[in-house]
């Protein structure tokens, strides 16, 4: 894991931004969402590159709403083109006071999904906000 920003972020080629509520529904949402954005920005809905992003989502929004939620607030989900064949995906949390953990004991219940981040991520990381966090993920869009 990576805990600095590995790309200086100027002008992303398109951006998006969404509050989802903190629930399993909104984190469905996201999952839908992300490939829907890929297809405006001309990647294949079922391509390997939006398959990857729709999986990264799915992890870091059901951790947002599963570890990260707080009573009444959302979670937000932020996706950003910045080159033909780099998406960054960031998914933001008001609850700073959880640290993530990544579980690779294969008897351990739960906590595999940041792995499944690591390996279809060229890079991740946290960010700390003032209130809450962000988790952040790049992959390749081929």
């Amino acid at each position: 894991m990576n805990s600095e920003i590995s790309t200086q972020i100027s002008t992303p080629l398109g951006e998006t931004i969404l509050r989802l509520s903190s629930t399993p529904r909104g984190a469905r949402l996201a999952r839908r969402l992300v490939a829907q954005q890929l297809m405006a920005w001309g990647h294949p809905y079922d391509g390997e590159a939006g398959r990857a992003a729709q999986q990264v989502v799915a992890e870091l929004a059901a951790n947002a709403v599963t570890h990260g939620r707080v009573p009444g607030r959302d979670f937000e989900l932020r996706l950003l083109l910045l080159a033909e064949d780099t998406l960054r995906v960031e998914v933001s949390d008001t609850r700073g006071d959880r640290r993530l953990r990544i579980v690779t004991d294969p008897a351990a219940e739960g906590g595999r999904g940041l792995v499944i981040v690591t390996v279809l991520a060229r890079v991740w990381g946290v960010t700390e906000r003032a209130v809450g966090k962000t988790v952040w993920a790049e992959l390749e869009l081929p």
